[in-house]
C-alpha cells in the first residue's frame, strides 16, 4: 500500500486544489490499496465535483463490485455510460457496457 501517496492526496483535500481530479486520484490510490469503502467515498466525491467524469464512474463501479455491491456497481456504470455517450468517450462507454453486461448476465 502506498500510504505516503494516499496521505499526500488526503492532505490536499479541502484546499484550493480540491476537485474531481484530486478525489479521483485519491480514490484510485485507495482502490489499489484495497480500501474499497474509502475509494467509493472518494469516487462519489469526484462525480459530485464533476458529474461528467466518466473515468470516476467506471472506477466507482469497480469499487462497488469489490465490496459485493452489484446494484451499486450497475448503477454507477449505467450513469457512467450515459456520461460517456454524452462526451463521446467511446472507450469508457465500451468498458462500462462490458462490465455491466457481466453482472446483469453472469
Amino acid at each position: 500500500m502506498n500510504s505516503s501517496l494516499i496521505d499526500s492526496l488526503r492532505a490536499q483535500c479541502g484546499g484550493p486544489r480540491d476537485g474531481a481530479l484530486l478525489r479521483f486520484s485519491l480514490g484510485n490510490a485507495l482502490l489499489n490499496a484495497g480500501d474499497h469503502a474509502a475509494a467509493i467515498e472518494e469516487f462519489r466525491r469526484a462525480v459530485t465535483f464533476d458529474s461528467a467524469y466518466s473515468a470516476a464512474w467506471k472506477l466507482l463501479g469497480k469499487a462497488c463490485l469489490a465490496m459485493q455491491d452489484e446494484a451499486g456497481a450497475a448503477d454507477a456504470w449505467r450513469q457512467g455510460i450515459v456520461v460517456a455517450q454524452q462526451r463521446g468517450d467511446k472507450q469508457a462507454e465500451k468498458e462500462m457496457t462490458v462490465f455491466l453486461r457481466r453482472i446483469e448476465h453472469p
